[in-house]
């Protein structure tokens, strides 16, 4: 773990480095200053932990993840219910909305990135689509501009990182937030600071927030089937939501690798 190897010390590093931007007002160049100052502490601290020699992962705090993945599922059961289900989490209309809506409050943040990351067609794609969605789709709740195939490009400040040549680090699992790695933590940080919106305050602050919130709980609705699958069928849900987060994240990244499945039938072919 970055920060000396302390879970919590990186979220202390989070919160501080949030309210240096969000906290008093400060002038334009102190923000610019913090911003940078923060880019380049979480550059520099991402990949801080190497892989051992012959490891599968990149993963030295799975006592620790293992302990944090267990709390989450527990977590999971008490907001979503015991498993199996005999209802949807919620209504599929329901759940596409919270989602839409949540996916496009990220839009500006994916417009940066993509400008970061020397991709001037993608940005302009995605400035589109936030435009359309949140005019036409009432704030993003309807998706229009999928129905005329601009859909998204998403692009986050861990995949910026990728990109400029920060190493991975190791795999980590967040307390509610899920599995990561010591880059895409560091990239979710300045991203939440380099999105205009999360720098509205006031009541609105906590309408965006809960906006988010409702945006995940539709996410899990959605996608409830590989969930489910994952975290409840699972000989080792633990492993097995490392092996398909990792290999996600890699497609994303367009990263080519032959991953070993724990689970796969060798004889099944």
């Amino acid at each position: 773990m970055p920060y000396g190897g302390r879970p919590g010390a990186a979220f202390a590093f989070c919160g501080e480095t949030r309210n240096k931007v969000f906290g008093n007002p400060l002038s334009v160049n102190r923000k610019i200053r913090s911003v940078l100052s923060m880019l380049a502490c979480l550059a520099l601290a991402a990949g801080c932990a190497r892989q051992e020699p012959g490891a599968e992962y990149n993963d030295p705090f799975e006592a620790q993840n293992r302990a944090v993945h267990d709390e989450n599922v527990k977590l999971d059961t008490l907001v979503f219910g015991t498993y199996p289900r005999a209802k949807p989490i919620l209504p599929k209309p329901v759940a596409k909305g919270f989602s839409n809506f949540s996916s496009n409050l990220g839009m500006p943040s994916a417009v940066l990135n993509s400008l970061l990351q020397g991709k001037p067609g993608p940005a302009l794609q995605n400035t589109l689509r936030f435009a359309l969605n949140t005019t036409v789709g009432l704030g993003g709740v309807f998706d229009p501009a999928g129905a005329i195939g601009i859909y998204a490009d998403d692009a986050d400040f861990g995949e910026t990182l990728h990109v400029w040549g920060a190493p991975e680090g190791a795999y980590l699992v967040l307390p509610f937030a899920g599995p990561t790695t010591e880059r895409d933590l560091a990239g979710s940080v300045v991203d939440i600071v380099i999105n205009p919106l999360n720098a509205i305050g006031g009541r609105e602050a906590y309408y965006l927030g809960a906006a988010k919130l409702a945006g995940g709980a539709g996410n899990r609705s959605l996608y409830s089937d590989t969930v489910d699958s994952i975290l409840y069928e699972s000989a080792d849900s633990y492993a097995q939501l490392r092996l398909m987060y990792l290999q996600y994240r890699h497609h994303q990244l367009g990263i080519e690798e032959d991953v070993f499945d724990p689970y796969e039938d060798p004889y099944g072919q």
